[in-house]
């Protein structure tokens, strides 16, 4: 199996925390009322955590101690309104929150998702998609609580921790001082484990996509699976998968589990220090009772904001590395694509010249070398020869899936680099052995080749490669839903839809890649008679390994080890007694 593909496979880069942290931030600018409103709400619930423990001050040494039992109730009223105000803002903040931060997270995936449809095929083509899925999915889920917490701990908490430490100091500098006796311990405790935690949280994230990768394989080739009843190995690989995962993500919390020890040692020793020092150094004579509490409750105050942030450090520790994934995507730049000054392709004719084209898929692995040749526009080009000649390659380039190293590729003598990607693809139908359906019915799938195509135009292009007999025949005719890769048709019905939905693109250049590998004799004859006027006046190339498809041809092209071997018709290729010849001759064995 891939196993070891999939493992493997990962592209990260190391960049600082604080950049992705701080581009995350960006995608919420667009919501800068509500933020606004947001911070209003904290800094009214920082100023009630603040007074909070002045009311039990108050209460101690201005009402109790005094007996004033008439104000203390009114002390007492007032608080409870205070408070209950901070209890009905609090649910407004996390409702506002949740808001924004879910607008933000449909933001960055549309992004992500629609970056993804720029990329070239050479970035698919070395990625698992269960690896792409997972960044669109998981690790943009994950960025939700990031958002979140950012705003709506990061800030109040440190708003809080600052304002409690001026509020301290003022009260008295002397005790402030050894209530924050327990801060080196934290800030030991912080160095130390960061960028451990963080390694360990990134190999969790792929470990996760490991697994993700895995399943969608895996689904996609449930019937090799049971067709070979490799159930057994592949739930054995499945089980190996998810015991890294569990071991890694045992792994970053047990390391994360060591932020609270330093917190609960910095908050005791903090506590400890500041009775002490009021007990022996300054004297508890010299103290009010209320002052003396009224600092206890500081002290945790001072704490609890430090081990809310430590929690949220945690957080964002192992949920940045979801971020980095994201933003790597996002920063990948497709090698195919459009240059600056590229003009449109106008409505073209179909001529197409090869100019010593070289290119390679990898590096010093050419599979084409100095290809040249000219094609007229409406001619029909058949390519053949063995298994990784570069037949497959050849119209790659002409759809500019890929960019060639070297060379040039014109079309109706313009260079195919120097015209918008876009207008170039938008003239050319492409027909493959393995089309893909989508979900969906019968009729959307057809009209994905025109999507403003009318109902008498898609019954049009069906009739032509004779798929209407056969739809009209299923229960619901062109509005029968099909499954995921139109199961529930057979290969040839399925290959026909897909058939008519290029043939309803009207292109200018007709690209079939063994589009008629998948059908039966019977009805590729049909196909054959149905496409006939198709092709005529239309610039088509057609791959085929069964010969017999290809003999009407105009030229044929031979292709083996990267070059045009030979080329001429199907009659001047017999006479040669070449490769063409030898290909011929032995399927017709």
């Amino acid at each position: 199996m891939a196993f070891n593909a999939i493992k493997d496979d990962e592209w990260q880069s190391d960049v600082k925390k604080s950049v992705t942290i701080k581009r995350l931030l960006t995608y919420l600018t667009n919501y800068k009322k509500q933020i606004v409103g947001v911070l209003f709400i904290m800094a009214y619930c920082v100023t009630v955590s603040l007074i909070n423990p002045l009311f039990i001050e108050s209460a101690i040494d201005d009402y109790i101690t005094p007996k004033d039992f008439k104000g203390l109730a009114m002390l007492i009223g007032i608080a409870l309104a205070v408070n209950i105000i901070w209890i009905l803002l609090v649910k407004l903040r996390m409702k506002i929150m949740a808001k924004v931060t879910n607008n933000a997270v449909k933001t960055i995936r549309e992004e992500l998702f629609t970056h993804l449809q720029t990329l070239d095929f050479k970035f698919f083509d070395s990625r698992p998609t269960g690896k792409i899925l997972s960044r669109v999915m998981s690790d943009v889920n994950a960025l939700k609580d990031v958002l979140s917490n950012l705003v709506i701990t990061l800030i109040p908490d440190a708003i809080l921790l600052v304002s409690i430490v001026v509020v301290m100091l003022l009260k008295d500098w002397r005790l402030a001082l050894f209530a924050m006796a327990g801060l080196p311990i934290l800030m030991v405790s912080l160095l130390s484990l960061e960028n451990l935690c963080h390694k360990n949280w990134k190999n969790v994230r792929k470990k996760s996509s490991n697994v993700s990768a895995f399943v969608h394989e895996e689904i996609a080739g449930i019937r090799i699976v049971k067709s070979y009843s490799a159930e057994e190995e592949t739930l054995e690989t499945f089980d190996e998968l998810l015991d890294e995962h569990k071991k890694s993500f045992l792994k970053a919390v047990r390391i994360n589990d060591l932020y609270n020890p330093f917190i609960e040692i910095g908050w005791a020793v903090s506590s400890f220090a500041m009775y002490f020092a009021s007990i022996k150094l300054i004297g508890i004579d010299n103290l009010s009772i209320g002052t003396l509490i009224a600092f206890g409750s500081y002290i945790g105050l001072f704490w609890q904001p430090i081990s809310s942030l430590g929690d949220l450090y945690n957080h964002l520790i192992s949920n940045i590395a979801a971020a980095e994934r994201v933003f790597e995507v996002l920063d990948t730049e497709p090698e195919v694509g459009d240059a600056e000054g590229v003009t449109e392709l106008p409505p073209i004719k179909g001529a197409v010249e090869f100019k010593d084209v070289t290119f390679a898929y990898e590096d010093n692995v050419k599979v084409l070398k100095d290809v040249s040749f000219s094609i007229k526009p409406g001619e029909t080009i058949a390519l053949v020869g063995p298994t990784g000649a570069g037949k497959t390659t050849i119209v790659n380039l002409i759809s500019r899936f890929y960019d060639v190293q070297e060379g040039t590729v014109l079309i109706d003598g313009h260079d195919i680099k120097k015209v918008t990607v876009e207008s170039l693809r938008h003239q050319m139908g492409i027909m493959t052995q393995d089309n893909f359906l989508f979900s969906g019915t019968i009729r959307e799938n057809i009209r994905y080749g025109k999507l403003d195509a009318t109902d008498e135009e898609i019954i049009a292009a069906a009739k032509t490669v004779n798929a209407h007999d056969f739809i009209m025949k299923l229960e619901k005719g062109y509005d029968t839903e099909l499954a995921e890769r139109g199961s529930g048709l057979s290969v040839g019905q399925r290959q026909l839809i897909a058939f008519a939905r290029t043939i309803l693109s009207d292109p200018a250049i007709l690209i079939l890649d063994e589009a008629t590998s998948s059908i039966d004799t019977r009805n590729e004859l049909m196909v054959q008679a149905g496409i006939a006027a198709i092709l005529k006046g239309r610039t088509s190339f057609v791959i085929a390994h069964r010969l017999s498809t290809i003999r009407k041809a105009d030229r044929i092209f031979v292709v083996d080890d990267g070059r045009i071997q030979e080329e001429g018709n199907h009659k001047e290729l017999m006479e040669k007694h070449g490769i063409y010849y030898k290909l011929s001759t032995a399927q017709a064995v």
